[in-house]
């Protein structure tokens, strides 16, 4: 799969999967790699980079096991953008279906 396309949807994706919940990196990670091809090389930077457009905000929560953890929660902007991202993703699936589903010669 092209690189650049995979990157848009697994940015959406993880936009998705934290206005669900706040969640710390690895659990992000851990859901998305059980239906998509991705890893913490993959998750990491994308994180980084919403977090820079400040999609997503940060707070240390401490834990029993070590170190604190950083969760990821999304912003008011983060929640525009992910009804942005939704609604072009949605009328992008549908023109993608017609188009696989045009008989050829019509």
């Amino acid at each position: 799969m092209n690189t650049q396309f995979k990157k848009g949807v697994i940015e959406l994706c993880i936009l998705k999967v934290v206005s669900r919940k706040d969640m710390y990196g690895f659990e992000i990670i851990d859901q998305l790699s059980d239906l998509l091809d991705v890893n913490e090389n993959t998750i990491y930077p994308i994180l980084r980079r919403l977090t820079e457009q400040e999609l997503f905000s940060i707070y240390t929560k401490e834990t029993s096991l070590g170190a604190p953890r950083k969760y990821y929660t999304l912003t008011k902007k983060g929640k525009e953008t992910l009804d942005e991202y939704l609604n072009e993703w949605e009328g992008f699936i549908e023109n993608v279906m017609k188009i696989l589903k045009e008989k050829e010669n019509e």
